[in-house]
């Protein structure tokens, strides 16, 4: 007798955290994230400085972010510990320019703030789960992708938000088929606190 029902459960998610701090961004701000030296990376442009979040200038941008981050321990982590920013660039994306798939190495939660206007037609940011080598690749059929196949998603970022992920997930930036630049920052981050437990001699303070 074929099955006649079946069911299907998530196990495991991937977050991805979006929260509006448009309050913390003023016209200021824009204007000397926008005026900062910049150097070229690869495809697109990024600050020569890549702390940028310690200027003063941009302090109340830089605690919003922090915000975002202490929910997203708290809320999506569950953690006691604090995620704290430690590198954050400018980057700028001329028309026709994306950015290649790639991971944040050394930073645990990582993000993008779309700090200004974003061009028309807005570039989408895809993730990718694969993040090593595949043995054997089996791409479901473009009309069965699903939660638990698809190899992709994609999601479209918008002014003011904050998007922040778990800095090992492959992702990267389509082209911008705009034709003004596509500017926003980009910030890594790493846990404070201590880590692991003083009697099973794991314990460690960072």
């Amino acid at each position: 007798m074929p099955i006649q029902s079946y069911d299907v459960q998530p196990l495991f998610a991937t977050p991805i955290f979006r929260a509006d701090i448009s309050h913390a961004i003023t016209a200021d701000q824009i204007l000397y994230v926008q005026e900062l030296q910049m150097v070229t990376n690869r495809e697109n442009q990024i600050s020569e400085d890549l702390y940028i979040f310690r200027h003063p200038q941009l302090k109340r941008m830089a605690e919003a972010v922090q915000e975002a981050l202490d929910i997203y321990a708290r809320d999506v982590m569950g953690i006691r510990q604090t995620i704290e920013i430690t590198q954050s660039w400018a980057l700028m994306n001329q028309p026709g320019v994306g950015m290649h798939p790639h991971a944040h190495s050394n930073s645990i939660v990582s993000g993008s703030l779309y700090y200004c206007d974003l061009p028309q037609p807005v570039s989408r940011v895809f993730f990718d789960r694969h993040i090593a080598y595949q043995q054997i690749e089996l791409p479901p059929l473009p009309d069965k992708q699903n939660l638990y196949n698809t190899p992709a998603n994609v999601i479209t970022p918008k002014q003011g938000e904050i998007i922040l992920f778990p800095s090992n997930l492959n992702h990267m930036i389509e082209a911008n088929a705009a034709a003004q630049p596509r500017r926003a920052i980009a910030i890594n981050s790493f846990v404070r606190g201590t880590v692991g437990n003083y009697r099973d001699v794991s314990e460690l303070t960072v």
